[in-house]
């Protein structure tokens, strides 16, 4: 599983993680073609190679025409559900955005319809946060994990006046996740934490640096000056060792659900597996009354208990979830990269005692290549495994 954290040493932005993204392998042509899926005009990307305290990184602005209008919640979900993005990256967008606007709602005292997003609704916001969930999708990273996180102190300026470092949506997001922190350097006055990171990483990081193989490393920079290196580091890579990692203790998650459609359903697997789950199915089954119904289940980590029990909890209409600890032997695994005639796909490895006993081309991989040369999926597999000397 291709996995980054977010190594946020001094704080982090939307543009800061974004940037980061950039200088580890995501590509600027690329973000900027998927971004033309969203109804959303008047700025342009400007992305700057800095050196900053001796240290080399990418700078990204959002430049913005004048006379931009800020955005309600409402107006941001219709124009993510509207627009031609990845069903991943839309999915997750929205879910950062609802996230805040939960949290907005519930410090403002109004209902979550008419929050209206201020700095977080701005054109460049909208970018950075839409940006990063589509970063993610492009460079295949389907778990995010990232450190504790300094907040600063002192004052910042907001539509609603001064208020404390951290702003209250900033404070409240973490506090939903129970987000680690750790006290800013008392060189690095004002807020290090910004409402949009804060919402970024809320909703898609599991906080912790997780064991894997490092391939890139990426610094996105900041743009103001602190008397120290004003930025965070992605590292991407590979989750897990190849040895055969033994017994392993886990959880299953599990809720009955009797009124649940199939794209309820089916949306509600995807968040898992997008947050962390290591498997996610549904099962028929009949519940009292002989009424039919499903069974949804998820594979965790012990830490990952609680923020896939919030997603079904609030992506299902269940009032509970039960879980129950239960073990696996889990067979070691690699990934390699094998050319075809047609393209490179990533070939995923299963290791047992050291020696290759089988392995299966990446879905994705293959899919867009059979798409891209208008060959049949299933010769695209068969010139991988071969490649792999599978």
């Amino acid at each position: 599983m291709r996995v980054v954290y977010f190594d946020c040493f001094h704080g982090a932005a939307g543009d800061m993680l974004l940037a980061a993204l950039l200088d580890a392998g995501l590509e600027l042509t690329a973000l900027e073609r998927e971004l033309t899926g969203l109804a959303l005009d008047g700025y342009t990307l400007e992305l700057e190679r800095v050196q900053s305290h001796g240290i080399g990184g990418a700078r990204l602005r959002v430049r913005v025409a004048a006379g931009q209008p800020s955005r309600d919640w409402a107006q941001i979900r219709a124009l993510l559900v509207g627009g031609r993005l990845p069903e991943r990256a839309r999915a997750t967008a929205l879910g950062v955005f609802a996230r805040l606007a939960r949290v907005e709602a519930h410090i403002h005292g109004v209902p979550i319809d008419q929050v209206h997003f201020h700095e977080v609704g701005a054109v460049d916001s909208i970018v950075d946060i839409v940006g990063v969930c589509l970063g993610l999708d492009l460079l295949a990273l389907r778990k995010v994990y990232a450190s504790a996180l300094p907040l600063g102190s002192g004052w910042v300026r907001t539509q609603h006046g001064p208020l404390p470092v951290p702003a209250p949506a900033t404070l409240a997001l973490l506090a939903e996740v129970s987000a680690p922190i750790i006290p800013a350097p008392p060189d690095s006055q004002g807020e290090l934490l910004t409402p949009t990171a804060a919402a970024l990483l809320a909703e898609l990081a599991s906080f912790g640096q997780p064991p894997m193989r490092v391939q890139r490393v990426g610094y996105g920079l900041g743009a103001k000056e602190f008397p120290r290196l004003n930025g965070l580091r992605a590292w991407v890579g590979e989750l897990g060792v190849v040895e055969d990692q033994g017994h392993e203790d886990l959880a299953e998650l599990r809720c009955n659900l009797d009124d649940s459609t199939g794209e309820a359903l089916a949306y509600a697997i995807e968040r898992l597996l997008a947050a962390g789950a290591l498997d996610a199915w549904a099962t028929p089954l009949v519940m009292k009354k002989g009424r039919p119904a499903y069974q949804l289940a998820c594979l965790a980590r012990p830490d990952d208990i609680a923020p896939l029990s919030e997603i079904i909890l609030r992506e299902t209409s269940s009032l509970g979830v039960r879980w129950s600890m239960t073990e696996r032997r889990a067979a070691g695994r690699d990934s390699v990269a094998v050319e075809t005639p047609w393209g490179t796909v990533r070939v995923k490895r299963k290791l047992l005692a050291g020696t290759v006993a089988g392995g299966a081309p990446e879905y994705e991989d293959c899919a867009a290549l059979a798409r891209a040369a208008g060959v049949p999926l299933a010769e695209i597999y068969r010139a991988a495994l071969r490649g792999a000397g599978l």
